[in-house]
């Protein structure tokens, strides 16, 4: 194997991961991925809780790395292709939404964030309005994945569908889960816009 790095053992930690689930992901697995003793991780990473917060920010690049958007760009379109953005990339890994929940932007991120903020209260809307936006629309995204995630088999992203709850007549159709994210995205966006028009 090639010598071991930050970067190989957040790969190796993140192909693990899709493998086994995060349940399953420990720093005794993960070296023996490696080939190396489990004590050779801690000159990376301090602890399991390290370990996974950089396997957060890790599996979120694809998102973080996203063009940032500029003044020719709709707050509206934008606005959506963010929060879609966002999805697209929790559901990239195997419980990747539960690997996010509870971290903490730092870095470049507070800087992409805080470039975001500054777009939207430019195009118009109230500054604790897009914060509130951000926020909201965050935490359903969040939310929106574990439950599809939940749903889905193991080794899959997640499911575009799943049963209906046993609990409902056996007519309801199964559950589509992006059809039931993009209704509650527009809904957190026709809220923000009601905002803005009030302040306008």
């Amino acid at each position: 194997m090639a010598k071991m790095n930050r970067e190989t053992v957040l790969t190796e930690a993140l192909d693990l991961l899709d493998e086994v689930g995060l349940d399953a992901v420990s720093t005794r697995q993960l070296a023996r991925r490696l080939g190396v003793e489990q004590p050779s991780l801690y000159y990376h990473f301090r602890n399991k809780k390290e370990l996974l917060s950089a396997m957060s920010e890790a599996a979120m690049a694809p998102h973080a790395t996203a063009p940032l958007p500029t003044s020719a760009d709709d707050w509206r379109d934008w606005f959506l292709e963010n929060t879609r953005s966002f999805r697209r990339t929790l559901l990239l890994r195997r419980d990747g939404a539960r690997l996010h929940a509870g971290s903490h932007p730092g870095g470049t991120d507070l800087d992409r964030i805080a470039h975001k903020m500054a777009f939207l209260i430019a195009a118009g809307v109230p500054a604790k309005h897009a914060r509130t936006a951000m926020l909201a629309a965050g935490r359903f995204t969040v939310g929106s994945v574990l439950e599809e995630q939940a749903d889905a088999g193991p080794g899959d992203g997640g499911d575009r569908t799943a049963a209906a709850p046993p609990d409902l007549p056996p007519d309801v159709p199964p559950v589509d889960h992006e059809s039931s994210f993009e209704a509650g995205l527009a809904l957190i966006l026709e809220g923000l816009e009601q905002r803005v028009r009030r302040a306008g």
